[in-house]
């Protein structure tokens, strides 16, 4: 396994940042880790990197020990941090050969690698510029360079696309698929439709807890205590009379469509068929609501 964690707690004073959490991950995996601000994301993400001890539990890379091995566990990652620490008044190849510096020896193998980061991020236009005059998305790309110069087996990424626009947001999900392909990455964030788009696995934590550790599309399975189902009839009706149907706990009109909220446990949709029929009513369409990653993580992420 590239990432091995056990029963893993951080307490700061009297407050439990991670409250005894496990789950490891191997090469080729793009795990998604998710939970609301003061989850203890970032203090996983900062023990996984030994940037801080952990108070109880153990935490491997590559099978060495975060504390007793901090070093050779440090040289097997690249770590990008929320807030994208850069030397602005450095040019992008100078800051390259910088950092690489103080991870590779082999001066031949850094003047090969740095190059081919620089091309590999997309940096080849910018690289003779200072880094203080790129755009934030430009920056994290040289974030992401940096982060892996020295080919680290596991790639930490804590909220990476946080700030961009559209655009350089599916760029840079662009550049994490491509240099995923024989690493372990895991990244925060709280843009859902990365999840959906990226990630091979999804970790959720809330309040230090691991609350969710699954694929994807097992989680989106979740039963949620109530569904929208959207109805469309070609006559105009009054939508709270569908609240008489048995399950149908709210409703409200979206153009000519009737969202209708249900309790899960019931199928309304016969009751439905049968207002229509009762009422006189042509029925033009009818769908469940499929559920969403932001639906998964409100109902597991709730007070």
């Amino acid at each position: 396994m590239s990432i091995e964690v056990k029963n893993l707690t951080k307490v700061f004073d009297t407050q439990i940042a991670v409250n005894d959490i496990s789950f490891s991950a191997q090469k080729g995996e793009i795990i998604g880790f998710l939970g609301p601000n003061g989850a203890g994301k970032s203090t996983t993400m900062k023990i996984i990197t030994s940037y801080i001890p952990p108070t109880d539990g153990e935490v491997k890379v590559c099978g060495f020990d975060v504390v007793q091995n901090a070093i050779r566990s440090r040289q097997n990652i690249g770590y990008l941090p929320e807030h994208n620490p850069l030397y602005l008044d450095m040019y992008v190849h100078e800051y390259l050969y910088f950092v690489g510096s103080l991870h590779i020896s082999s001066k031949r193998f850094l003047r090969e690698r740095v190059p081919e980061m620089i091309e590999m991020c997309g940096l080849t236009k910018e690289q003779n510029k200072l880094i203080g005059a790129l755009s934030k998305g430009y920056r994290q790309r040289v974030g992401l360079a940096q982060a892996l110069l020295h080919d680290p087996e596991v790639l930490i990424l804590d909220e990476p696309t946080t700030g961009l626009d559209p655009n350089q947001i599916i760029e840079i999900r662009e550049l994490i698929r491509r240099v995923s392909k024989d690493k372990t990455v895991i990244f925060s964030t709280h843009i859902m439709q990365e999840v959906q788009a990226l990630c091979s696995r999804v970790l959720i934590i809330n309040n230090g807890n691991m609350v969710a550790d699954d694929v994807p599309d097992t989680l989106k399975n979740i039963q949620k205590e109530t569904i929208v189902i959207s109805i469309e009839f070609k006559e105009k009706i009054d939508p709270e009379k569908l609240l008489k149907i048995h399950g149908v706990v709210s409703v409200k009109q979206k153009d000519q469509i009737i969202l209708a909220e249900a309790e899960s446990e019931v199928d309304v949709r016969p009751a439905i068929f049968k207002f229509a029929t009762d009422n006189g009513l042509t029925l033009v369409g009818m769908n469940q609501e499929a559920n969403s990653m932001e639906d998964v993580f409100r109902q597991l992420t709730k007070s």
